[in-house]
């Protein structure tokens, strides 16, 4: 065969080459694709809002307390890391339990806020704030592991004992359970719609249940928390999908 004759061949061969099937499926996408994204997702974007905010979550009343404070901030219609700074600030003024809170005057809560930036909300937040520590106190002696008791590790319960607190609404109680799965495991998969907004714009699944088995359970909270971000900042999920 000469040697026109041979190239000829070989280009027909290249043109009707299929890719390699399963049973006569389309071979899988390269394992571990999903994966390598949730990893870049975590390291762009994985810091938790608590520990942005200085919290050191655990199962004990004073950092439940410290993230139901930052709960109510984050629920208002203002920028994440306001709320944050404003968190910050009103622990550092003596907040960090619901005595210490109780303890405070209207005007140090509002001071205290303003510290942080946290201004258009200040004032309604400090009364509110004010009341949430008192009841804290008086239904739950100060101790949020006892709501969860109340709601019997149920998600859907504590999400509505939550809503019970002045401020935190739905937003509220989706920001403090997508937080406290890291310490409360019963919560877990907790995965919002905000979070599945994220997961859709880096194109990861937009379903809870395969979202979570991405990464181990004591990974969901820095999950949620990074989908959250990158749902927000266009630019984080940029980096996320960069090639």
């Amino acid at each position: 065969m000469s040697t026109a004759a041979k190239t000829t061949k070989t280009a027909k061969s290249a043109k009707t080459t299929k890719p390699k099937t399963t049973k006569g499926r389309a071979a899988p996408r390269a394992p571990g694709t999903k994966r390598d994204r949730v990893r870049s997702l975590l390291r762009v974007a994985g810091t938790t809002y608590a520990a942005d905010a200085g919290i050191r979550l655990a199962d004990k009343p004073a950092p439940l307390w410290q993230l139901l404070v930052l709960s109510n901030l984050l629920s208002a219609r203002i920028n994440a890391d306001i709320a944050v700074a404003g968190a910050r600030e009103l622990f550092r003024a003596g907040g960090r339990t619901p005595h210490g809170m109780a303890e405070l005057t209207w005007q140090q809560r509002v001071d205290a806020l303003g510290r942080g930036h946290y201004k258009r909300y200040d004032e309604g937040t400090a009364t509110r704030l004010g009341q949430c520590a008192d009841l804290v106190r008086e239904r739950y002696a100060g101790d949020l592991r006892r709501l969860a008791r109340r709601a019997e590790d149920d998600p859907a319960r504590v999400r509505d004992l939550l809503t019970e607190f002045p401020g935190i609404g739905p937003t509220g109680a989706a920001v403090f359970c997508r937080e406290a799965q890291a310490v409360w495991p019963f919560l877990r998969p907790t995965l919002d719609r905000r979070a599945l907004a994220g997961a859709e714009r880096v194109g990861l699944p937009s379903d809870a249940d395969k979202l979570a088995g991405l990464v181990p359970e004591d990974e969901l909270s820095r999950l949620a928390a990074a989908l959250v971000r990158v749902d927000l900042h266009r630019d984080l999920a940029d980096e996320v999908t960069a090639p």
